[in-house]
């Protein structure tokens, strides 16, 4: 199947959502969706504006790390939010973004989970990154801007990263058209914003989200600054924090922002 087109009118007429992704800003090339984002921000977009570009010369993820992708083979997109609730409340859009793309990949028909807190992967292998950036002024949100890279044509990985990454054409051998793809995300993601918003919390999410941990009742390892340890997982609380149950039969709540988790025999 021919790669179809990707622009700005065709991702326009894919998305069939009230307010997410209802303005969209394409670009061959920027430095990265997110800073775009930002810009537009400071320009006084609208909540729910997308930043979609097809190469990105400086993306990033987690931790500083680079992102980038070949053209024409990912969805790479930011979308712009202005939250009226207490910045406290922002970091646990990460996981409602991660919740989104895990069900926008299943409802492809792709077995897909979440290795918390907001890695989606298939076959072990992860397929999705999201990074989540906020600016307060005056002890308000000014904007949150998130970030979703996903690996949806890659024909092939580098060897460094092919054992730990994953694209759905290598999971199916079927190319995809990525317009629908993007508004699958957006529009699972507006419904679950939406949740969200409802309680200030993942209170309505937690359900889902616990149906998808790939770590959900599994040993790991919480690599702690001030010592580790290993536990099992029980899931996510209404903040988003990991149950872990310790083997001498403690129950901690693990941040994200605090520590790392990892599994002890895979990538999850």
């Amino acid at each position: 199947m021919a790669e179809t087109m990707f622009d700005q009118t065709t991702i326009l007429h894919a998305v069939h959502t009230k307010w997410a992704g209802k303005t969209v800003h394409f670009a061959e090339e920027v430095d990265s969706t997110n800073e775009w984002a930002k810009r537009l921000s400071r320009e006084g977009e609208v909540h729910g504006a997308l930043a979609v570009a097809e190469f990105q010369s400086a993306g990033k993820g987690r931790l500083g790390r680079k992102w980038t992708a070949p053209v024409g083979s990912s969805v790479m997109m930011s979308i712009l939010l202005r939250p009226d609730f207490e910045p406290r409340l922002a970091p646990m859009l990460t996981i409602v973004m991660g919740l989104s793309a895990a069900q926008a990949v299943e409802r492809m028909g792709i077995k897909a989970c979440i290795k918390w807190p907001n890695d989606v992967v298939v076959s072990r292998k992860k397929i999705c990154g999201i990074l989540t950036e906020m600016s307060v002024k005056e002890g308000k949100i000014d904007y949150v801007v998130i970030g979703c890279g996903i690996n949806v044509n890659l024909e092939a990985l580098p060897e460094d990263i092919a054992d730990k990454a994953t694209s759905l054409c290598l999971e199916t051998g079927k190319t995809y058209d990525r317009n629908k793809v993007l508004a699958k995300v957006l529009e699972c993601f507006e419904g679950n914003y939406e949740q969200f918003e409802k309680t200030k919390d993942l209170t309505l999410l937690q359900e889902d989200y616990n149906r998808m941990l790939a770590n959900y009742g599994q040993t790991v390892r919480v690599l702690d600054p001030l010592g580790a340890y290993e536990g099992i997982a029980y899931g996510i609380n209404i903040s988003g924090e990991l149950l872990v149950e310790k083997a001498d039969g403690e129950r901690v709540c693990v941040g994200a922002g605090e520590v790392s988790v990892r599994g002890l025999y895979s990538y999850v």
